[in-house]
């Protein structure tokens, strides 16, 4: 992994955001590890390097590299967050709204967050929704803590039944004008979309035991 940071630094320089998804893969000693390693390339963050919910395994991976790290998108209450926040183990929240209960528990954790200088980092992958992706949206704008917001490209038929006034150029957001969160559900659209079952991928290792994805 190194050598692969090491390339798109020698090919795009020092000014282009680099982010890590370890996707909780690591033990605690090869995430310190990878992020001792990783450190000459300055990432934004390294994110998930060991599962999320053994919280005393961060201190291992801080006391051994300076890598920013971000954690959360698996959390659901502040409590997850208790230990992490309070001993300064990570830089940013990757908590997402439609996990944590809405905009006020969210809004909540980022205030207990400001306190230490950790920034909001909230997940925004398509399966947040439109509705997610816009509370997100407006929080991270009435927060002063705000760090970066994750984005992905809605499909054309998530943008149908999901009526919205957001727009995305040139690498930002814009909530745009529309009262509320500023997305309204088009139930006829939506009707005309069947539901079809859909799963997570899932991973495992060479002896064919299930792992973290």
């Amino acid at each position: 992994m190194p050598t692969v940071f090491e390339a798109v630094r020698n090919e795009f320089g020092p000014e282009l955001p680099l982010l890590h998804d370890g996707h909780h893969r690591m033990t605690p000693i090869q995430a310190a590890t990878l992020g001792k390693a990783l450190e000459p390339y300055d990432l934004f963050w390294l994110e998930d390097c060991t599962p999320a919910e053994n919280q005393d395994a961060f201190r291992l991976v801080r006391q051994h590299t300076t890598t920013p790290l971000a954690v959360g998108e698996v959390f659901n209450t502040v409590f997850d967050f208790q230990t992490l926040i309070r001993e300064q183990l990570i830089d940013y929240v990757r908590a997402a709204s439609t996990h944590f209960g809405g905009i006020s528990p969210l809004k909540k954790v980022m205030d207990y967050a400001a306190q230490y200088q950790i920034k909001s980092g909230f997940h925004g992958p398509t399966d947040v929704s439109p509705v997610g992706l816009a509370a997100q949206t407006h929080l991270g704008l009435a927060i002063h803590n705000f760090g970066i917001q994750e984005y992905m490209e809605p499909s054309e038929k998530t943008n149908t039944v999901f009526e919205q006034s957001m727009t995305f150029a040139d690498g930002y957001l814009h909530p745009g004008e529309k009262p509320g969160l500023g997305v309204e559900l088009n139930e006829e659209a939506a009707a005309s979309f069947p539901y079809q079952q859909a799963y997570l991928p899932y991973n495992r290792l060479a002896d064919g035991t299930v792992h973290d994805w």
